[in-house]
């Protein structure tokens, strides 16, 4: 298995062909996967996030936390666990002021982060208990609010009844499970007082 730095085109195919969300965010660092036959995998790609205060319950400022935010592969990926892992060095080596990873698990799709505990990230739980953001479902697919201003469409759910689809209705979340790995030994100490036990899968 191999990795190397993608180039847009991969980054943009991967996350509309291979990832739930059919979406692509902004890259910080971004990883195309090679299996041993040398056959494209996808990507795996990390992002600064969409909040900038993302870092500041930790002390850390932006620069020094990133999150992981897409993990788009087809499936001839020897082990999704080892990509991972070995994007995780990379992410840090080409971004050296890094401290923080965060990632988190989408309950609406009924993940629980098997690829996070497989690579000894800890686990902080459940956030956006409240259901969080609401995502909006309209025209029968259900998008978040950063992706329909990227449209250039307002996000208020009077104006898109009015103009874009009238059957268009608010999606709360199921809630998140949160994931952080930390690159220091500070930060371990810091992100192991929020150590809490694996969620499992309910069955």
């Amino acid at each position: 298995m191999r990795l190397a730095i993608a180039t847009y085109k991969a980054v943009k195919y991967a996350c509309l062909h291979y990832h739930y969300s059919k979406s692509v965010p902004m890259p910080l660092c971004s990883y195309s996967v090679f299996n041993g036959k040398g056959e494209w995998c996808g990507v795996i790609m990390y992002s600064l996030g969409a909040n900038p205060r993302l870092g500041k319950p930790y002390g850390l400022v932006q620069g020094q936390v990133c999150e992981l935010v897409r993990v788009a592969l087809n499936g001839k990926q020897e082990s999704t666990s080892k990509a991972v892992a070995v994007s995780l060095k990379l992410v840090k080596k080409h971004n050296p002021l890094l401290q923080l990873i965060i990632s988190y698990a989408d309950c609406d799709q009924e993940h629980t982060g098997i690829i996070y505990q497989a690579t000894n990230w800890i686990y902080s739980g459940k956030v956006e208990l409240d259901g969080g953001t609401p995502k909006i479902k309209v025209l029968g697919k259900v998008r978040h609010p950063r992706s329909l201003s990227s449209m250039g469409w307002k996000t208020n759910i009077d104006w898109i009844r009015t103009y874009k689809d009238s059957r268009a209705e608010l999606v709360y979340t199921k809630g998140k499970h949160k994931y952080l790995f930390p690159l220091t030994k500070e930060m371990k100490v810091v992100c192991n007082k929020l150590l809490q036990p694996y969620p499992k899968k309910e069955v």
